[in-house]
């Protein structure tokens, strides 16, 4: 047993995982032998904890389980549609207890200036001498470069 180092406060509910787990894939026992699957339980409490604490997948606690193998698992999840499933009765759901005005409705997201952008039509400084350096040479190298080579290979 996998000693417990994670708050309790980052673990899935009994409740909601015993709403997601009929969703979940079932996988039979190879006949020809191979590594057992790993349990869901923990698998879905370590792809919460990275999705909500956002650290990689390698650190996360190993009490889940290793993160190359719960990251597959995700990637297994995401290709068959669980969490687009999740959302959408999240939102019926929300929608029965509380309502959603479904007339106004937006994508999070912010609108600024680009920082350091410059005004819209400014002129380009050096922008036909800029162009004539971006062609490659004939190895697959800038030209500048070849240039500066050259001019270093000269011998007085």
């Amino acid at each position: 047993m996998v000693e417990r180092t994670v708050a309790d406060g980052f673990r899935l509910s009994d409740e909601f995982f015993a709403r997601v787990e009929p969703l979940l894939p079932k996988f039979k026992r190879s006949k020809k032998g191979g590594r057992p699957r790993l349990e869901w339980r923990p698998v879905l409490d370590g792809i919460f904890f990275v999705l909500r604490t956002g650290c990689q997948w390698k650190a996360m606690p190993p009490e889940f389980g290793s993160g190359s193998g719960v990251h597959n698992y995700f990637q297994l999840l995401v290709k068959r549609g669980l969490f687009t499933k999740l959302w959408k009765v999240a939102l019926e759901e929300y929608d029965e207890l509380q309502g959603i005005d479904w007339k106004w409705q937006s994508m999070d997201g912010a609108m600024s200036k680009a920082p350091l952008g410059g005004e819209k039509n400014r002129e380009k400084p050096h922008g036909s001498w800029q162009a004539r350096y971006e062609t490659l040479a004939a190895g697959g190298g800038s030209w500048r470069a070849l240039v500066s080579r050259r001019q270093r290979c000269q011998h007085a």
